[in-house]
């Protein structure tokens, strides 16, 4: 007989298993591959995701609600666009892409002409503008408006203009005053010029803000004013905030960086505005 009392029973050793699921694997490249086509086309509809991708429209919108959970996308009705530029707060957003915010801000300065009214709108491209507007020799009587302290502060030493400033509760991300007081007192105003600020040009051609807000100061802006302009640097283009301000079409002037996609260059110059193409070094 055997004796099972010296023989020892060998198994094999269970190791946690590191194979990585398939199903996660193939959700994470289509996740990948929405976001290229997202950033190649500028925009994506779901029907048409389901279709390439063999799979059904309510897998295809979880996949977008995690992109957009993520900050990959911005869900729109029926499919997504790229995902606007950061929220951060007005000194944070300055140092993004700041050499092209400079370029495209001197050339919205030199729009400015002798005894104009200008408003200038929030935002870190007009805080360029206004400081190229301060630097300036001689602006010849104009009058300069904004609601953005960090704008008015740059124009308080310009030269040959009389500064007019907004008051109001500042919003710490918009970087100026919003809501009722701020609104009463815009609605005063027609200036023969206004620098719009934007959040994101989507590619339906709509100007967009982030907050509501600001985007009802802005809308009632735009109907004061004798002429319109904004500048989008290539982060912008093909994004859209949440509330829709205006069609570029009611701009006068567009200003972006030269050396856009063809495509791109092409779809804005059928938008309607003067195109100002500005040399960045991007």
């Amino acid at each position: 007989m055997q004796d099972y009392a010296h023989s020892r029973l060998i198994l094999p050793i269970q190791r946690p298993s590191r194979r990585i699921s398939m199903s996660s694997l193939l959700t994470s490249e289509r996740l990948d591959a929405i976001e290229a086509r997202l950033q190649s086309e500028g925009r994506v509809v779901a029907a048409e995701l389901a279709r390439d991708f063999d799979t059904s429209e309510d897998t295809i919108r979880r996949d977008l609600r995690a992109l957009a959970a993520a900050g990959r996308c911005r869900r729109v009705y029926g499919g997504a666009l790229p995902a606007t530029p950061s929220r951060g707060p007005v000194s944070s957003r300055a140092r993004l892409s700041a050499p092209a915010k400079d370029a495209l801000g001197a050339a919205l300065a030199r729009l400015v002409l002798p005894g104009m009214t200008v408003f200038l709108d929030a935002g870190t491209t007009n805080l360029a503008a206004a400081r190229a507007l301060a630097a300036t020799p001689d602006l010849g009587g104009a009058t300069l408006v904004t609601h953005a302290p960090a704008i008015a502060a740059a124009l308080v030493e310009a030269r040959g203009a009389s500064l007019v400033t907004i008051g109001g509760r500042v919003d710490p991300v918009i970087g100026a005053a919003i809501g009722a007081r701020a609104f009463e007192e815009v609605s005063a105003i027609r200036p023969d010029l206004l620098l719009l600020g934007t959040c994101g040009l989507d590619p339906e051609g709509a100007l967009s803000a982030h907050s509501i807000e600001d985007a009802v100061l802005k809308r009632r802006l735009a109907a004061n004013s004798g002429a319109i302009a904004t500048a989008c640097d290539r982060g912008k283009i093909d994004t859209a905030g949440p509330f829709t301000v205006i069609d570029a079409a009611t701009c006068d002037t567009l200003v972006v960086e030269a050396g856009l996609p063809p495509a791109i260059r092409a779809r804005l110059a059928e938008l309607g505005p003067e195109i100002i193409e500005v040399e960045t070094g991007a």
